[in-house]
């Protein structure tokens, strides 16, 4: 790779995974699905080609067909602490979004822009600099 690797990994330490390249995008998903998953106001994803991921360990799935895109989204977590790790949307699956609060170092990538700013909750603080979309990016 030359730089230095990507990695992160769970809470418990059972699914470890390293990023083979930067990634594409790092985008914050205001979506209701994702919020959900998060447990939070917003998810942080690093958008990856996911022939750029390597992870090792057991992951567990839940096909989410409730999403504001109206497709599929495969959301992989670790089965035994249920930290989040990957989703693959049905409609792109070259492209997966590693969630950046597992990163070991989360600091390395900032946002890059706003996807479903639609759905944002109201006291989220969305910087004027960074692009936003209402839905997808090809919304």
């Amino acid at each position: 790779m030359g730089e230095e690797a990507i990695e992160g990994g769970c809470n418990c330490g059972k699914v470890r995974y390293t990023l083979e390249s930067p990634p594409l995008a790092v985008a914050v998903c205001h979506c209701t699905r994702c919020r959900r998953q998060s447990g939070s106001a917003f998810s942080v994803n690093l958008v990856m080609k996911a022939r750029h991921v390597r992870i090792e360990g057991e992951l567990s799935a839940y096909d989410d067909p409730e999403t504001d895109s109206g497709q599929p989204v495969k959301r992989e977590f670790c089965g035994s602490c249920g930290s989040p790790i990957r989703s693959t949307p049905s409609a792109q699956p070259a492209l997966v979004a590693i969630k950046a609060g597992t990163l070991d170092d989360p600091a390395r990538f900032a946002p890059g822009l706003h996807l479903y700013t639609c759905s944002a909750l109201p006291w989220a603080d969305i910087p004027e600099a960074l692009p936003r979309f209402e839905r997808g990016p090809t919304a």
